[in-house]
């Protein structure tokens, strides 16, 4: 059971997370180091400082060194006791003449960061210096280093999982796409002797009632074939008036439905143009018909309702069955998923990517609500 939860996603993200998780550790773990060097060097400038001041105290070459070199990148504010500027080092010089409150805004930061170092004056006693400082380059790219190495590593591995999604619907296309015409192909051979067979009926005298009815299955045979030959190809794109073409789709299983079906079209206009490929737009309306016809169990009512605008032609299946659960919805056009006892789940799957692949439409469930109904709605460019 473990080992359907191990696949290369899961390993992927294993180890990106290990390293992220590894290397922000190891970050902090500098970025602690950096800061207690960086305290002992402030508290050495702080000391030197206190030593230059003091005139009783004769000033050697060490202290004068701490002075200029303990304090090259650490930004530092030296106040009194009432935050009165003494000095200040490795701060922007001309914001400090172009804002009054810069200085003080720096050490409400150096506030929150570090605990000030302080010192009794030489000069006077009574009085306490403050040294505020704050962090330097080096130590907020440690800390940021990991922040960094972990978008890096998540557009990695977004960019990875895109790939191998591409490459997994570029698969299951052709997957589609060759089960489709090979299905084609073994149809293509018994429809042909079918055709044979039916001339042969025709010659002979009794069979006027069955030669028409077989004509028919054998045509709708064809259909079939041709549908499933167009899968995977650029099917030939016709100007047709949907609504007839709809209207057709519908008297077809309408004559298949029973008395208990009522099924009504209405359309703000009655010659609505658009470029299709008909065999495979009837099979898509074939389809939704067929769902909806399942979804009412042989009673209710299908209503269709075709519209257009500017850019766009619309049209609107809605039943009066079971509905879909709302957990559901986003289910009903993955390969495979079907709430019938019987039947592959393929049905929606291979009418969205007619509508959208060959007629660069969308295909999408409006509103269904359990126990009232389901309404489908596609839209396609004019």
């Amino acid at each position: 059971m473990f080992s359907r939860f191990i696949n290369f996603k899961t390993i992927l993200a294993i180890i990106a997370i290990f390293i992220v998780t590894g290397s922000i550790f190891y970050s902090q773990y500098i970025a602690k180091k950096i800061a207690v060097d960086e305290r002992r060097k402030i508290e050495q400038w702080a000391e030197a400082v206190k030593t230059s001041s003091d005139p009783t105290a004769s000033v050697n070459n060490l202290a004068s060194k701490i002075l200029i070199e303990n304090s090259i990148e650490i930004p530092i504010v030296l106040v009194t006791e009432k935050d009165e500027l003494l000095d200040y080092r490795n701060l922007d010089t001309l914001k400090i003449k172009q804002d009054k409150n810069y200085i003080k805004n720096k050490i409400e930061v150096f506030k929150n960061l570090h605990q000030p170092i302080e010192w009794k004056n030489p000069l006077d006693s009574t009085q306490i210096n403050r040294v505020y400082y704050g962090e330097s380059k080096l130590l907020n790219e440690v800390r940021y280093y990991p922040i960094v190495q972990l978008v890096i590593v998540i557009l990695f591995i977004a960019v990875l999982l895109m790939l191998l999604q591409i490459n997994y619907k570029s698969t299951q296309n052709q997957v589609w796409a060759g089960l489709a015409k090979e299905t084609a192909h073994q149809l293509g051979t018994p429809v042909s002797s079918l055709e044979g067979w039916l001339e042969m009926l025709k010659e002979v005298k009794g069979n006027e009632k069955i030669v028409p009815e077989m004509e028919k299955d054998i045509n709708r045979l064809q259909l079939i074939s041709d549908r499933f030959g167009k899968i995977g190809s650029t099917p030939h794109l016709e100007e047709k008036n949907i609504v007839a073409q709809v209207q057709m789709m519908m008297d077809y299983i309408k004559k298949r439905a029973g008395q208990n079906v009522n099924f009504s079209l209405v359309s703000s206009n009655e010659n609505i143009a658009a470029h299709i490929s008909p065999p495979l737009f009837d099979w898509v309306i074939e389809n939704l018909l067929k769902n909806a016809l399942d979804a009412m169990v042989g009673k209710g009512k299908i209503s269709i309702n075709i519209f257009e605008d500017a850019n766009k032609i619309f049209i609107e299946i809605a039943d009066t069955g079971k509905g879909i659960n709302k957990a559901n919805i986003d289910k009903v056009f993955k390969p495979g998923f079907t709430t019938k006892k019987r039947g592959w789940g393929l049905g929606l799957t291979l009418t969205r990517r007619i509508v959208e692949q060959y007629h660069k439409g969308i295909i999408y469930v409006k509103q269904s609500e359990v126990g009232k109904g389901t309404t489908f709605r596609i839209e396609i460019k004019k």
